[in-house]
């Protein structure tokens, strides 16, 4: 599964990185040219987070999908 997500705050890092700590797939965060781990905090502080991010999440769970949709990024 691949979404778009936005993670513009300290809240919502803290909370998809939670989320992403209970889930037992591996989950990738793109930014550029940079790929880290999304259930590394540090990992995620590391990127740019004033601009959308990609996630790739080796699931085709629907709840994960349900649970991710917080963070999902909707284009003004």
């Amino acid at each position: 599964m691949t979404a778009t997500l936005m993670l513009d705050n300290m809240e919502k890092v803290k909370a998809f990185c939670n989320l992403a700590m209970s889930k037992p797939f591996d989950i990738d965060l793109l930014s550029g040219k940079y790929v880290v781990n999304g259930k590394s905090i540090m990992g995620i502080f590391s990127l740019d987070l004033t601009k959308p991010i990609i996630m790739r999440a080796d699931t085709e769970d629907p709840d994960f999908i349900e649970e991710c949709s917080p963070y999902v990024f909707v284009q003004p």
